[in-house]
């Protein structure tokens, strides 16, 4: 009995170029032939090679996603040969899902969208689509200057993170300290914002971290109190969120506030799922405990709903009266400003080290001193003669000498010369 020959399989970087190609995950992969994420990350890897049948299902979907490709690139020759107008259907329906699996708050969809470690190449369907519906009369799009996109973002994202942050602090000074700190260090670090996924998730992470950092207890801005709000259900509510741990309130702002997946929270939060899902329920049961048409409302959907809507009604408060933000032009010109100054500090302060290190090695001994050894005795020196300590009787014998009257003769007399 013969044994049918092995199926070949691609190199593990052919095997990896083509799942990008296709804007494919590894979990969708690995999902697709019933395996897990890690099992499909040691295939492409190299590390482990599949079996038996696996490894015909595996060969057989890489060799559909090279069919693919084969295909869409032979359509991108003809385009280009007769460039023709509108949209693909294809095309459609890719960038509706795209938009649907940004919008999806669901566990399911945040865990397919793609992962950080490997940014899709500019060979899949995608580019090849753009490629073939764009025209020849319209012209490139405008660059954008890095302070034309920190404007933009800035004009974007500020108002509300300005409002988040008064969410999690209930001071609307505060609030707007974070924002600008998050915004000049956005600044300061704008190669690595401005390449990252998520350009508004660095500088709203970097906010609410300013924001519940506890140094801030120990200022007066922190310790003055905000004039609570007029209206009983808001009042209610704020209280009920500043005494929730800042944990737990941060991850029920995120989900039910901004309406992020579990695992997107967990991640910006830096906690597990698990844990973060922990938090949302006492976060959840402490709300409840204080607003009882919280604890009304049956499904975790509808609670969700309840309190974003609350939560949104709350925020308006930093617009009544207005909290005023600077201008984006203000906060890249502190933000140099801010770099200038401490540029300057440490170019003093390694001059002042190095003049100190100079000086030290101008003044400091070339050659090895001995220390003097201390001091000892000398024995068998006689003693200095002299004369003697005048005993009582001498003394009193001069004293009476030196009172006497100079009565003999001149020549005895001794003469002051």
């Amino acid at each position: 009995m013969e044994t049918a020959p092995a199926a070949t399989l691609p190199s593990p970087k052919e095997r990896r170029r083509l799942r990008e190609a296709k804007s494919l995950t590894q979990e969708q992969v690995a999902a697709t032939l019933g395996i897990t994420r890690e099992t499909l990350r040691a295939w492409e890897s190299g590390r482990v090679n599949p079996k038996r049948r696996k490894r015909a299902a595996y060969a057989k979907l890489l060799a559909s996603f090279r069919d693919d490709t084969t295909e869409v690139l032979a359509g991108r020759t003809a385009a280009e040969e007769a460039p023709r107008l509108g949209t693909d259907a294809d095309t459609e329906a890719e960038a509706e899902a795209a938009a649907g699996s940004d919008t999806d708050t669901d566990a399911d969809a945040d865990t397919a969208r793609p992962v950080p470690e490997a940014e899709p190449e500019p060979t899949g369907p995608r580019t090849s689509t753009s490629t073939s519906t764009s025209t020849s009369t319209e012209p490139p799009p405008a660059k954008l200057t890095p302070a034309q996109a920190f404007d933009a973002l800035y004009g974007h994202c500020a108002t509300a993170l300005l409002s988040q942050t008064f969410l999690l602090t209930g001071n609307r000074k505060l609030a707007r300290e974070s924002v600008e700190y998050a915004f000049r260090l956005a600044w300061e670090r704008w190669p690595a914002v401005a390449t990252d996924r998520d350009p508004a998730g660095w500088v709203r992470a970097a906010a609410y971290e300013y924001a519940l950092s506890p140094w801030h207890r120990l200022r007066r801005v922190r310790r003055r109190q905000e004039r609570p709000p007029a209206d009983r259900d808001r009042r209610v509510l704020l209280q009920a969120l500043l005494a929730l741990p800042p944990a737990h309130r941060r991850t029920l702002l995120l989900y039910d506030g901004l309406g992020l997946g579990l695992p997107d929270t967990a991640a910006e939060t830096e906690a597990s799922t698990p844990a973060t899902a922990n938090r949302l329920l006492r976060a959840r049961a402490a709300i409840a405990h204080r607003l009882p048409e919280f604890a009304d409302a049956g499904t975790p959907a509808e609670q969700s709903a309840l309190l974003r809507d609350r939560l949104g009604h709350l925020a308006e408060m930093v617009t009544a009266p207005p909290v005023k933000l600077p201008p984006a032009r203000a906060v890249r010109a502190g933000s140099e400003r801010r770099n200038r100054f401490w540029t300057r500090a440490a170019l003093f302060f390694t001059a002042m080290i190095v003049s100190a290190t100079g000086f030290t090695l101008v003044t400091a001994p070339t050659r090895y001193e001995p220390p003097q050894a201390p001091g000892e005795p000398v024995r068998g020196v006689p003693m200095r003669a002299g004369p003697q300590p005048l005993t009582p009787q001498d003394e009193e014998l001069r004293g009476l000498l030196h009172e006497a009257p100079v009565t003999g003769p001149p020549r005895l007399v001794p003469e002051a010369r």
